[in-house]
């Protein structure tokens, strides 16, 4: 498609986002059964059922504008989505492979945040309203989502993972006297 004016470039931006939620609501069952951690599962299924909701204000954005939101791959999801199948093919301890997977799926949401917020301006200038408000609601459900993925990993997720490898390195002798010395040595 020639993209010849601001109109033209807000359609291909909808159709990268369709593409991206389409491919999420494939994606996004599979990390919730690999996660461990019960309150991310939770929120990670709570997402996907927003990023079915998302997908429906595209669909009806799309039917106002008598266009077909498909014809395009967004290939920058698909590489964010191959990079957590990577991750969920590693050997990890749990809380390592949660950790890892919230970075991942925080990848995920900064890269919609960053369309949506492409999106609702666009329709602002265009002067599509009730486009711009669907628009805007999906952002806000991103957002609080990045959000909520930050709460889980800085109260538990992250903090069980580095105690995680603390008692390793205790376990195994690597924390012996480096470590004390080192310590020692920063507060001097």
């Amino acid at each position: 498609m020639e993209m010849c004016n601001l109109q033209d470039l807000w359609v291909e931006n909808l159709k990268d986002l369709y593409s991206a939620e389409s491919q999420l609501l494939k994606a996004l069952p599979k990390v919730a059964k690999k996660v461990e951690n019960e309150q991310l599962r939770q929120a990670l299924q709570q997402h996907l059922v927003e990023t079915e909701a998302q997908v429906g204000r595209l669909e009806q954005i799309f039917s106002k504008l008598g266009e077909k939101p498909t014809g395009k791959k967004c290939l920058g999801m698909e590489g964010l989505i191959d990079e957590a199948k990577e991750l969920m093919g590693e050997e990890a301890e749990p809380d390592v492979l949660d950790a890892g997977l919230i970075v991942d799926c925080q990848k995920v949401e900064h890269y919609e945040i960053a369309g949506y917020g492409s999106a609702v301006t666009f329709a602002k200038l265009l002067g599509d309203n009730e486009s711009a408000r669907l628009l805007g609601q999906t952002l806000d459900e991103e957002k609080a989502a990045d959000q909520k993925l930050t709460q889980i990993a800085e109260s538990t997720i992250n903090v069980e993972a580095a105690q995680g490898a603390a008692g390793e390195e205790e376990v195994s002798g690597k924390s012996s006297g480096r470590s004390s010395a080192r310590r020692r040595s920063m507060k001097s």
